[in-house]
């Protein structure tokens, strides 16, 4: 069992609307904000999306190197782009966010329906994905929304070889309609079935919505990570919205050290990842 914890932030997302909710981070100088107070308070790992002048996602790539720039000079953060965009994004824009240069890109094992959308990912698209970033040296986090995918990334790892950096990490995604449950029950199914990818492989696990406490509370029992963050969930408890991501990650964290697996430092976090610190 890892005896730190790894607690990646995930402060905006592509679903939620600002008018909806307005502590959402959508500008720049919020997602910077968000950034450093969430690092203080024990994130190493920031998963980015990000928005345009009316708070709609974008990809566009002079905000993506402007976004990876300041979170670079503003923090110590492991600075993780979303390459899922939002679901009508198409492939050729998606690929095009390694070209910001992050420390970190999603990959996103397969295709699911999401909500009332579907989310597309060919496997022809995560075999270029996987292979871009080994040449790159961006080292991938792995998306699993449903048990296939797993079965998919031992395919991938067999076919096209180790990611860049050496190790496996993955994030389980529970509890988007589509996928699986956020339940210890489907937790513990995907735990099992981690033993069939490379010895040293590590996951996070992410609970949407009123999932997240189960999800957080099972995945440190197992000896896994955490991911949370208003992207996804933007209500702390039943009837009392999200004020903050700050609310969220000091909530992980008090998780984490009451099973005396404390939050990793950054430096940790990279060890652990095989991240490589970024020049500035």
């Amino acid at each position: 069992m890892t005896t730190g914890t790894l607690i990646t932030v995930a402060p905006t997302g592509a679903e939620s609307a600002k008018a909806e909710v307005p502590a959402l981070p959508v500008t720049l100088d919020e997602l910077l904000l968000t950034a450093k107070e969430c690092e203080a308070l024990g994130a190493a790992v920031i998963h980015v999306h990000i928005r345009d002048d009316d708070a709609r996602p974008t990809l566009d790539q002079g905000r993506l190197r402007e976004t990876v720039t300041a979170l670079r000079e503003g923090t110590d953060l492991i600075v993780q782009l979303s390459s899922g965009g939002a679901v009508t994004d198409p492939e050729a824009d998606r690929l095009a966010v390694l070209d910001a240069g992050p420390d970190m890109a999603s990959c996103t094992m397969g295709t699911l329906n999401f909500g009332d959308d579907v989310f597309l990912n060919r496997w022809e698209f995560i075999v270029d994905l996987h292979t871009r970033m080994q040449e790159r040296g961006i080292v991938p986090e792995y998306e699993i929304f449903d048990l296939g995918h797993l079965t998919a990334l031992q395919r991938l790892l067999g076919k096209y070889g180790l990611p860049a950096g050496g190790h496996v990490h993955v994030d389980l995604v529970m509890g988007v309609p589509g996928g699986m449950p956020g339940t210890t029950s489907a937790l513990v199914a995907a735990h099992q079935a981690l033993r069939d990818l490379p010895a040293g492989t590590t996951f996070s696990a992410t609970g949407i919505g009123r999932s997240t406490i189960p999800v957080m509370l099972a995945s440190l029992s197992a000896g896994g990570h955490l991911r949370v963050g208003m992207e996804d969930t933007v209500t702390y408890a039943k009837g009392r919205p999200v004020e903050s991501n700050m609310q969220l990650v000091a909530r992980a964290v008090g998780f984490a050290q009451l099973a005396q697996r404390p939050p990793l430092t950054t430096a940790e976090a990279r060890g652990l990842l095989g991240v490589p610190v970024a020049a500035r």
